[in-house]
């Protein structure tokens, strides 16, 4: 079987990190690759916020938290030593599709290295709020960005499940 089609029928969800950080290396190829998601009209909408530095994940993980209303101490990123932060502009239409598909090669480009993942909802309510709008100005971003998922990664510190039967109404066939 191809390799790419491997990869994607192996990808599944990581709620089980190991705080061991990703190899810079990895690190880059994914970012990498989610730059190289489909847009609309080709107009690169998203930008991507790689957060390594632990003090700044774990307040992004506790804020993250607060709008989930989870219980104090719950991380909602898993241990995931690294989040990777997709936002896209508003000015566009198909922005929300545009930071998607980015999402989607970010956790199938950690899939081929060997390194797990899962996104992780409410970045958006991230970004509207006060917290978000001072990381956004702090690394100097300006535009009218909203917030799509949080691609959390790291190494999964037990085995992932296997993946689910597929249903059998998945596709219909116009012949």
């Amino acid at each position: 079987m191809n390799e790419t089609l491997k990869v994607l029928e192996s990808r599944r969800s990581c709620r089980n990190f190991k705080s061991e950080p990703v190899e810079n290396e990895k690190l880059e190829t994914i970012i990498k690759a989610g730059t190289y998601a489909p847009t609309g009209m080709g107009k690169q909408s998203p930008i991507i916020i790689a957060v390594t530095n632990k003090e700044l994940r774990d307040k992004i993980a506790e804020e993250n938290r607060k709008i989930g209303g989870w219980n104090e101490g719950f991380d909602p990123f898993y241990g995931a030593p690294a989040i990777l932060i997709v936002l896209a502009d508003k000015s566009m239409p198909t922005y929300k599709y545009d930071g998607t598909l980015v999402m989607g090669n970010l956790m199938n480009a950690a899939e081929s290295l060997g390194v797990n993942s899962i996104w992780i909802h409410r970045a958006k309510e991230e970004f509207e709020s006060d917290f978000g709008k001072k990381i956004l100005k702090d690394l100097g971003i300006e535009g009218d960005y909203e917030g799509i998922g949080h691609c959390a990664i790291g190494y999964a510190a037990e085995p992932l499940p296997q993946a689910a039967e597929r249903k059998n109404d998945y596709v219909y066939y116009v012949k």
